[in-house]
């Protein structure tokens, strides 16, 4: 009897070994929230994930939110543990609590294994659970030195969308798993462009290392259409969009609904008619038209390997994106270009931020006595856009100051105002450089900015010029208040700021709902 037994307990440890999710579903145990210690029944989905991961080094999936994927990645862990020596795993998440649950699973199924599948532990703690035969399972949170270890047999990268520096988490990785180990990065969506959905969209084009997975709400066979109705109530339509249907576009906290942009992208976004410059990155979509009015709104970069300049040139009538640039070039040839573009397009308003490097910018566009450039007050209290008379006049008033500054009084003001004219779909945009940035602009700590690893300068400077074309046509916005002064040069076309219904009476304007003369502007 003795040796039957002997022989059934052989035969299981070989099927255990040659198959992790029998083993998982026979001998495996599970933290229910409510019914408590349950045996890990895995559904025909999870079965299938398992063997993805037999079959795959690299994976990455795209999951509906409570599918048990994490407890499967878990109990995965513990299979290579149990059957194999010597494997080193590591988990990261967004947070080391987070990460440290992983290994709690790791640690409830275990505790829970049939004596002859137990392996002796030599360490047993909230982050680290080591066997006598090598293997081990290490939680650790995000951060740049996270994934910098020894040689790795599995990184697990836990909802791996929302992991702080993961672009350098997984540079550093890669290196770790040069000897054949495996990497499982699992997530719901969380916006567009950051590296958990540029590594999807590689994968689902069938480039780059990983194999994809995709676990949609309808995979879990208890699921349906009332349940996800359901979930539309509890989480609201865009958060169910996320968390159940696998949705980037309307997933993450982008300061631009996704859903926006990628109308935007698929309405008005076309290859530009003609690319100048050395490095092909001034962009043209329409040729100056001289009947038009324009202002160009530019940002400066440093011009090394990390940092852009840019501008964009808009058409101040139709708030429609003519032209673009995006490049690394000195600061002093960065103003000589925006002269030259400015001058060409009507000497249209040059608005620069003088933030930082922009100062030498600004300079080299004084020096050349560009005639239109724009000014502000040093307290910020009005915005002076016209009577540009000439450089020289202008840096004698001691109030003045070349460029836009921003600030954190008027970065929320600009950002409120790039927000409106997306949400109300007036402005015109053909670029798909400048909506790339929009979808990777999002709210860090209720500031809006670039994801890590990713740029706004197109952006920001997009933004500025849409804050100073509305502010210039509306007379006042957002507190801010205006001398009575407008756009140089704009006045001259008659009626072209007066609306439609405005036209027989083309110097009253609707201010704040009452009815205001603008005759002072002659």
């Amino acid at each position: 009897m003795a040796e039957q037994l002997k022989e059934v307990i052989k035969q299981e440890y070989v099927k255990c070994a040659q198959d992790p999710a029998y083993f998982l579903s026979k001998y495996c145990v599970i933290q229910h929230p409510i019914k408590g210690k349950i045996p890990f029944a895995l559904y025909d989905f999870q079965k299938n994930t398992v063997k993805e991961f037999e079959d795959n080094r690299m994976n990455i999936i795209l999951k509906a939110r409570q599918l048990g994927i994490s407890t499967l990645t878990a109990g995965y862990s513990l299979w290579m543990m149990t059957f194999h020596q010597d494997k080193n795993i590591l988990v990261i998440a967004t947070k080391q609590d987070v990460a440290k649950n992983l290994v709690t699973k790791v640690r409830v199924m275990h505790a829970n294994l049939p004596s002859w599948l137990k392996q002796k532990c030599v360490e047993d703690n909230k982050l680290n659970l080591r066997y006598l035969n090598g293997s081990q399972i290490k939680a650790v949170s995000s951060g740049p030195e996270a994934a910098r270890s020894e040689a790795l047999s599995l990184l697990i990268l836990d909802e791996a969308a929302f992991i702080d520096k993961i672009d350098d988490i997984w540079t550093a990785a890669q290196s770790t798993l040069t000897t054949g180990g495996q990497c499982i990065a699992l997530s719901t969506p969380n916006g567009v462009g950051n590296w958990f959905h540029k590594t999807w969209v590689e994968a689902e084009e069938g480039r780059g290392l990983f194999n994809f997975i995709k676990l949609h709400w309808t995979v879990h066979p208890d699921r349906d259409e009332s349940w996800r109705e359901e979930q539309d109530a509890l989480l609201g339509v865009q958060g169910a969009a996320q968390e159940c249907d696998c949705d980037f576009v309307t997933s993450g906290t982008s300061v631009i609904d996704g859903t926006i942009l990628e109308s935007c992208r698929e309405k008005m976004c076309e290859d530009p008619v003609e690319k100048r410059g050395v490095d092909s990155n001034l962009w043209i979509w329409k040729q100056p038209d001289y009947s038009k009015n324009y202002v160009v709104c530019a940002d400066v970069g440093r011009g090394d390997s990390k940092d852009y300049s840019a501008f964009h040139v808009i058409d101040v009538e139709n708030v429609e994106q003519v032209a673009e640039y995006k490049g690394r070039v000195p600061t002093k040839d960065f103003g000589n270009m925006l002269v030259n573009i400015s001058t060409e397009y009507n000497d249209a308003l040059l608005i620069i931020e003088n933030n930082n490097i922009g100062w030498a910018t600004i300079q080299q566009v004084i020096d050349r006595e560009y005639p239109n450039l724009f000014y502000t007050s040093k307290d910020l209290q009005y915005i002076d856009i016209a009577h540009q008379m000439t450089n020289r006049y202008r840096s004698q008033e001691k109030n003045m100051v070349a460029g836009f500054s921003t600030t954190m009084k008027t970065r929320p003001l600009i950002i409120a105002k790039l927000e409106e004219y997306f949400r109300d779909e007036s402005v015109i945009v053909h670029s798909n450089r400048l909506i790339d940035e929009l979808l990777t602009f999002i709210y860090i700590n209720n500031r809006a900015e670039a994801m890590s690893g990713y740029n706004d300068d197109l952006v920001m400077s997009f933004a500025i010029g849409l804050w100073v074309r509305d502010t210039a046509l509306r007379l006042r916005t957002e507190g801010i208040e205006l001398t009575k002064k407008t756009l140089n040069r704009m006045q001259d076309i008659d009626g072209l700021y007066t609306p439609d219904e405005n036209k027989n009476d083309s110097w009253d304007w609707e201010v704040n709902k009452k009815k205001e003369s603008l005759e002072w502007l002659l």
